[in-house]
């Protein structure tokens, strides 16, 4: 569906010298100064997939939709969606792409909602049939006609966001991109919107890809992700592999019907790097290397000493992950 291969993206800018002298020399002899916003990045999307694009404020990420938007032209490299390259063939490529951007509308303010999805069935050429069909289907999963009489500039937020995921949605398009879509959104509206998300995947089988500071978002919705950094592409996978490499370190947590301390861990002869404990009340908290040893043979260490209660394993959230990630770079299983 999504062939990018060595994509780049350069800008150019004039560097200024200070003062009425800096501005003349700038005016004869310009240093240019060349940023690389998209260094080499290179991906295949199939059909139906979710993919979540991620990154660290500046990058790469919105430049790189924009290229596959047909928005902004390559400084090189080649990128397809759907077989039509999108800087060259942008008209075509519009009307097999949809776009939500978080903070934008491509809703007309003032205007009620139902007048601004008849406009775009008029630009998009939506039959009749079509249109009556996908606004009951919006309907159903987005509750629109519960405000689609209201003028946009009217709407709440949770409210404007679904309308335009289904503004986007009305042609039928190929693919979604999807840019901060739960931004701003409370609990509740949020759950709604990534159940849509998935409900349209299923439908339509639409091809999303999606950029997000919301690590929910990632874990609830991708099948995979890409993570970029400066440009480049630094990790290409599926959450689970992330936190097989990552991850690795679990805790598993007892309740306990006594006040604990630490017990002595010498016993389960592992080195602290991959053992340690915590102990606070009658709550025992032993972080592990699952790689290492497992939950088991903690779980009869501690019953050995303690009446359990309760227990529970938990993983450590993505955001760390993640963090770790860029703070460490990647590396193999």
């Amino acid at each position: 569906m999504i062939i990018v291969k060595d994509l780049r993206k350069e800008f150019v800018k004039y560097e200024r010298k200070p003062g009425l002298s800096g501005m003349l020399k700038t005016f004869f002899k310009a240093k240019n100064v060349v940023t690389k916003a998209v260094d080499g990045v290179s991906f295949t999307i199939r059909d139906g997939e979710i993919v979540g694009y991620i990154g660290p404020n500046g990058a790469g990420k919105s430049t790189t939709i924009k290229m596959l938007c047909g928005i902004l032209t390559p400084t090189s490299g080649e990128v397809t969606v759907n077989g039509v390259v999108p800087h060259k063939e942008r008209i075509r490529n519009a009307f097999q792409i949809g776009v939500v951007f978080g903070q934008r509308t491509q809703l007309w303010w003032d205007l009620p909602l139902n007048e601004s999805f008849t406009i775009l069935k008029e630009i998009y050429n939506v039959s009749d049939a079509d249109f009556k069909e996908r606004m009951a289907f919006f309907n159903e999963i987005l509750d629109i006609n519960s405000f689609v009489k209201s003028p946009v500039r009217t709407l709440s937020l949770g409210q404007r966001m679904r309308a335009d995921i289904a503004a986007a949605l009305l042609h039928n398009p190929k693919v979604l991109f999807l840019d901060e879509p739960t931004i701003g959104l409370d609990v509740v509206a949020k759950q709604k919107m990534r159940d849509a998300i998935r409900h349209m995947r299923q439908t339509f089988g639409t091809t999303v890809i999606l950029t997000t500071h919301d690590l929910d978002d990632i874990e609830e919705l991708c099948d995979r992700i890409i993570m970029i950094d400066a440009g480049r592409i630094m990790y290409e996978g599926s959450l689970d592999e992330i936190k097989d490499v990552y991850g690795y370190m679990k805790t598993v947590k007892f309740e306990c019907a006594e006040d604990v301390a630490v017990p002595d861990l010498s016993a389960l002869q592992m080195p602290a790097a991959d053992l340690s404990a915590t102990a606070d009340y009658r709550t025992l908290s032993i972080a592990f290397n699952k790689h290492r040893i497992a939950v088991s043979d903690i779980t009869d260490f501690v019953l050995k000493r303690y009446r359990v209660l309760d227990m529970s394993v938990l993983e450590p959230p993505i955001e760390t992950l993640v963090a770790n990630i860029y703070e460490k770079g990647v590396k193999s299983a």
